[in-house]
């Protein structure tokens, strides 16, 4: 973990996408770059650290001990933060990694119990984010065990997309054929191949380097 360099251009606390009470929070953490690739959290470790992100993009991921496959949990920008799960002092439910340079505040649980005492309406938005990822993974869990890769990458596109006026829809998100594939527990072949015969069926367009496009509403199998 490398220390950000100061001074910095311009406060990142002050201009990143923050809540107030997360940007109060920022304000007594400590600024840190991680370069893409760079492992923030990993599974089972012991830590009381929260990562406030200003910049980048940070991927929440754990191993299904099923079939020894990495599961994405989520992807998280700016001003979103991660590490909350284990503020309790237990082992760390899931890894962290940085997908692209990224800049984060890193807050002690020291440092939050100080702004808790300041701040206790701070305690509510933490206990709601807390109860969201939490019923986001029981979700995950039962989409899991209950649909086939086809019906786990349907409810996906469909959760994870905006509808556009001309009556189609829009991922959120540009996803690489892998990072779905971590998302839904599956190898990235079976992902390049739905996705193809979805193409190929004038279900999807995925243009190179682009949001994929849901043109039709997906058949309920394949």
């Amino acid at each position: 973990m490398a220390r950000a360099p100061r001074p910095l251009p311009a406060d990142p606390v002050e201009t990143a996408p923050l809540s107030e009470p997360v940007r109060a929070l920022a304000r007594r953490g400590e600024l840190f770059r991680f370069a893409k690739g760079a492992v923030l959290i990993q599974e089972g470790s012991s830590g009381d650290t929260l990562y406030i992100v200003l910049d980048g993009r940070l991927r929440v991921y754990g191993s299904h001990l099923a079939n020894a496959r990495e599961i994405t949990h989520g992807t998280y920008g700016p001003g979103e933060y991660v590490g909350e799960m284990s503020l309790d002092g237990g082992p760390r439910s899931a890894s962290v990694m940085a997908l692209e340079p990224t800049l984060c505040v890193v807050v002690t649980r020291r440092t939050l119990e100080a702004h808790l005492a300041e701040h206790p309406q701070f305690a509510f938005e933490l206990l709601a984010k807390v109860i969201r990822r939490a019923r986001a993974a029981t979700l995950s869990a039962k989409g899991m065990a209950l649909n086939d890769v086809y019906g786990r990458l349907k409810l996906l596109l469909e959760t994870s997309s905006e509808l556009l006026p001309d009556g189609t829809r829009r991922m959120n998100e540009k996803l690489t054929h892998l990072e779905l594939a971590h998302r839904l527990g599956c190898a990235r072949e079976m992902i390049t191949r739905q996705l193809n015969d979805l193409q190929q069926g004038g279900y999807v367009q995925a243009p190179r380097g682009g949001e994929l496009l849901i043109l039709k509403p997906l058949p309920p199998r394949w």
